[in-house]
């Protein structure tokens, strides 16, 4: 018979995940629950901030083109940095980036040159993939990231 005491699969498995770090359901309920708001540009999400889709070109900001690999990521990666500093993060506290390139047989060691600028060692984990191009012609790459913040 089962046991009355969950309701929903959810609640059973927050009970087995919190029994394994020696929290009672009902004592994490009154303490935790999950929260997000902006933080000025990031998401924020206890001390997490989530950055998402930071394009390499905006017109807007740099209306002679969109350059190439390079420019675009240091455009990219100046303006995350400007969102973490203002969410009271930095570069040396992203924990995880995703870069979304066009062309990365031709793009990847470029961006990574320019990349490695922006990240003090330990530099983040960081993965990517492969695009055809993104909404708006010329644009090269896209970057996400989480970091931590106190």
């Amino acid at each position: 018979m089962p046991d009355d005491k969950f309701n929903s699969r959810r609640e059973a498995m927050m009970a087995v995940a919190l029994g394994l770090a020696g929290t009672s359901s009902a004592q994490a309920a009154d303490e935790w629950t999950p929260k997000k708001e902006s933080a000025g540009g990031p998401l924020r999400s206890g001390h997490l901030l989530f950055i998402g889709g930071i394009g390499g070109w905006y017109p807007q900001k740099r209306p002679d083109g969109p350059g190439d690999v390079k420019q675009q990521t240091s455009d990219c990666l100046t303006s995350m940095k400007a969102s973490l500093e203002k969410a009271g993060s930095s570069m040396a506290n992203v924990l995880k980036v995703q870069v979304s390139l066009v062309d990365p047989v031709n793009n990847w060691e470029p961006m990574t040159e320019v990349y490695n600028t922006f990240f003090p060692a330990p530099r983040p984990a960081r993965n990517y993939f492969g695009t055809t191009g993104f909404r708006r012609p010329g644009q090269l790459l896209q970057i996400d990231c989480i970091a931590y913040v106190d």
